[in-house]
């Protein structure tokens, strides 16, 4: 066989349909060149790529994904890290946010609670990364199901129950930064409110985190924001319940095998974590460790 493959051989090489593999392509995703126009494909380069279970040629160098949990911030979450020994830190700087840096091997890994706007979340993580050609070896493990809601002042004196409440009352709404959970879930909430995100008062002040909101509450920069319920008791705020979401983690399969995230996953069966989860309000673990998704 020729050292440098057309797409046909190349498809045919690595048993794909010749659609697949132009996807693989685009995304970047596999070893090749352009050639007076035309794709080729060097075999030597294709076999690394396999043997190495590497599905980004960057992935051949086998340099290490940093030990960080990039994506969405929580206080359970945090815990765990300080608690297992893993030695991974963290990076919250929300959900989508996470799932770039994974793309581009700047963190191990992505703690994620994706919405939709038509309310539909249950599969919400799933579909983004089964659908993201740049994580076609990813794995998803359930972290827990939280509770997300509205934060408000304590005895929640606007009487805020829900997002139409908080539009009538024209109380001012502490958003978070574009392609983070919450905002994804708060814009997820005006759309079922039939409103939309220029209803927001301008006067809200951008929060990194659920803490953030709950600081701009307690000093009276904000009326309500949205943030999980073990931020609320944490941070001595009043909490309006307004759904349950999915809270996952996502990494490539071969970084999944890695001590680091082993001791982590290790912990999460723990009678130690089961505890904590207990004992801090908002969280559902009965799933906590699950393996989601292989890709």
């Amino acid at each position: 066989m020729n050292e440098l493959l057309t797409t046909e051989e190349a498809a045919a090489y690595l048993r794909l349909s010749e659609r697949k593999l132009y996807d693989l392509v685009a995304a970047g995703a596999v070893p090749c060149t352009k050639a007076t126009g035309r794709w080729l494909f060097p075999k030597t380069d294709l076999d690394r790529w396999l043997s190495a279970s590497a599905l980004q040629p960057e992935a051949l160098s086998r340099t290490p994904a940093p030990p960080i949990i990039g994506g969405s911030s929580d206080p359970l979450l945090d815990w765990a890290l300080r608690e297992s020994g893993s030695g991974l830190a963290s990076l919250p700087e929300g959900s989508e946010s996470g799932l770039r840096r994974l793309r581009h091997r700047e963190v191990v890994a992505a703690a994620i609670h994706l919405h939709r706007l038509d309310g539909d979340d249950e599969k919400a993580n799933i579909d983004a990364v089964s659908s993201d050609l740049s994580l076609h070896d990813a794995v998803v493990v359930s972290f827990a199901r939280r509770e997300q809601g509205l934060l408000v002042a304590p005895g929640n004196p606007k009487d805020l129950t829900d997002m139409k409440a908080v539009l009538k009352r024209k109380a001012r709404l502490a958003v978070r930064p574009k392609g983070a959970g919450a905002q994804l879930l708060l814009l997820a909430l005006l759309n079922k409110a039939e409103a939309d995100h220029g209803q927001i008062s301008k006067d809200a002040p951008v929060c990194h985190t659920g803490q953030d909101i709950a600081q701009a509450i307690r000093e009276g920069r904000a009326d309500c924001g949205i943030a999980t319920r073990a931020v609320a008791v944490a941070a001595g705020v009043d909490f309006v319940p307004l759904v349950w979401e999915r809270f996952d983690l996502v990494l490539r399969q071969r970084d999944y095998f890695l001590p680091p995230q082993q001791a982590l996953f290790s912990f999460l069966t723990s009678a130690a974590f089961r505890s904590r989860a207990k004992a801090v309000p908002g969280y559902e673990v009965s799933e906590t460790g699950r393996i989601r998704l292989v890709k």
